[in-house]
């Protein structure tokens, strides 16, 4: 006898889990699939940063110079694989396009209203998992730290733009900066603190805490195959080892695995990865970091984490299953010791994850055109940690017809068709 269920959901990084917390906080049965765990993908090895300031998307550069700087592929914050530019190569002139002015200013209207409710969505579900969720995560804000005149008063004016959009910040001289953290290196002359941005400490395991309140509350979690997915009479199907599951209703909220499906179902969505890597070290000496740290100049990360300091890269263009290749690591790694005093790494490799990305950096949510009872939820590029809760209250109002909190039209795929 098959098993039945309302909704699935596939995929459990943090959007799977948002998404089937929500449908079950408004009485449908779900069932939750992934091949893994819960938060074992890209959802593990992000900076953990809920980024309410990040309202602004992350753009293609405008100016030749810079553009030639990125085609020499000697840069800390981003890089490419050769091999992979023939088929990476239609996408980034689709996300050089929308990185124009007007297009830029189209994408943060759209990400605005899920940025303003991400902090309230995480907080949620943070007090009812209790305790475990709570010690997880602390609420210091980060430092996007400067190391020059000119990259301080460009910052300034974006900040100035972003508290239009209610996006609470201080501007730090380099002084205010070592007075929070005494070891950062004189080279920084400031900073801006996005105070209402909070941070996880393991966004891995902060992930699989909402996945036990899920599981709690009468949610199944099943391992499967996302890709067995078909279409039956009566809904949907998913095969898996046990037996095979259906329902009426099905999610797609698998990151950068997320083509798998909808390609086959005849989709064509502008969709690429974006491949990053992180590597966990010690303090050095009695160096400590309470703060995540953001170096505009270098293209990196600081993060203070559980397992210790996570040096988070920028950016790699490669194909989305290309063996590893943490150049960026080495190129960072240099400059984030001379930002702060790091001492042994405490990793026996570096950790790649994956990061689906649309043109416009914005996400993809709401009803598949050509299939009934198909949903998307995917392609939140450097923000799914961030937006995994309030992307699944978006879609689990429109799922159930409750009036959505902001317009969905803006997160249809079918945008991409105009």
């Amino acid at each position: 006898m098959n098993l039945r269920a309302d909704v699935i959901v596939l995929g459990a990084g943090m959007v799977g889990v948002g998404v089937a917390l929500n449908l079950q906080k408004r009485g449908r049965d779900v069932v939750l699939i992934d091949r893994r765990g819960a938060g074992e993908e890209t959802s593990f090895g992000n900076a953990g940063l809920i980024q309410r300031e990040a309202v602004i998307p992350y753009t293609f550069p405008r100016e030749f110079g810079t553009i030639l700087s990125y085609a020499m592929n000697n840069r800390r914050d981003a890089v490419y694989h050769l091999s992979a530019l023939p088929r990476v190569a239609p996408w980034l002139f689709r996300y050089w396009r929308e990185s124009a002015p007007e297009r830029i200013a189209r994408s943060a209207d759209a990400l605005a209203p899920l940025m303003a409710e991400c902090v309230k969505e995480h907080d949620a579900l943070i007090a009812e998992a209790g305790g475990k969720a709570a010690s997880l995560v602390y609420q210091k804000g980060w430092l996007k730290c400067l190391r020059s005149e000119e990259s301080m008063r460009d910052a300034i004016a974006e900040a100035k733009l972003l508290g239009e959009y209610g996006v609470d910040y201080a501007v730090l001289t380099g002084a205010e900066v070592r007075k929070l953290e005494p070891h950062v290196s004189d080279a920084v002359i400031g900073a801006i603190h996005f105070r209402g941005s909070p941070t996880s400490a393991d966004p891995g395991a902060l992930t699989k805490t909402y996945a036990e309140l899920f599981v709690q509350r009468g949610g199944r979690f099943l391992k499967g195959d996302a890709r067995r997915l078909s279409q039956e009479a009566s809904g949907w199907r998913v095969a898996l080892e046990s037996g095979p599951i259906e329902a009426r209703d099905v999610v797609v909220a698998l990151g950068p695995w997320s083509d798998d499906v909808f390609r086959p179902l005849g989709y064509d969505i502008p969709f690429a990865v974006k491949r990053g890597y992180h590597m966990h070290y010690a303090g050095k000496g009695n160096a400590t970091l309470g703060h995540s740290l953001h170096d505009a100049h270098g293209g990196f990360a600081l993060v203070p984490m559980s397992k210790g300091i996570r040096l988070t890269t920028g950016v790699e263009f490669a194909d989305r299953d290309a063996p590893p290749t943490p150049v960026q690591l080495a190129r960072a790694e240099p400059f984030a010791r001379a930002l702060f005093p790091l001492g042994e790494r405490l990793d026996e490799k570096p950790w790649m994850g994956r990061r689906p990305c649309l043109p416009d950096m914005v996400p993809v949510i709401g009803r598949a055109e050509r299939h009934r009872g198909l949903w998307f939820a995917f392609g939140h590029a450097h923000h799914g940690f961030t937006l995994g809760p309030v992307t699944g209250r978006l879609l689990a109002e429109m799922m159930t017809g409750q009036t959505p909190f902001t317009d969905p039209s803006r997160y249809s795929a079918e945008r991409f068709r105009h």
